[in-house]
């Protein structure tokens, strides 16, 4: 069957506009890692260590965390416990329960056991979104 000339116009002039809309499409949790690395940015504004995290549940950030060691002067103060204190203040506890970290840099093994400890079921880390998988204690 062929196509009617009208129709093939059409998707003539679609298939022109499938790789500007193929390059607009956002991988799936590089806006999460965005919003990490927006933390990363505040952080260096404040003078403070050069990393960020946030902690996601479903399609939505729950907790955000720059690092504050210098600024609080507190060795404990890192991105990914500083996201995992916000989401549990703003949230509850619960809201970590299969949550995903999204971190500028691998976290720690401190950060990775408060990671585990809080429920988060991934973590993810870096610019190139490497899956570091489930957190251990």
């Amino acid at each position: 069957m062929r196509t009617p000339v009208l129709q093939r116009r059409r998707l003539l002039v679609l298939s022109a506009f499938l790789p500007a809309l193929r390059a607009q499409a956002v991988p799936p949790g590089q806006r999460w890692y965005e919003a990490a690395e927006a933390m990363r940015r505040l952080a260096l504004s404040w003078g403070d260590q050069p990393y960020g995290a946030v902690v996601v549940q479903g399609d939505r950030i729950v907790g955000k965390g720059p690092s504050r060691v210098i600024q609080r002067k507190d060795p404990n103060a890192h991105a990914e416990r500083e996201a995992i204190r916000d989401a549990r203040e703003r949230f509850g506890a619960e809201v970590l329960r299969g949550a995903v970290l999204y971190s500028t840099s691998r976290p720690c093994a401190w950060c990775e056991a408060a990671a585990a400890e809080a429920g988060i079921a991934r973590m993810i880390h870096g610019a190139d979104l490497q899956d570091a998988g489930a957190p251990v204690r």
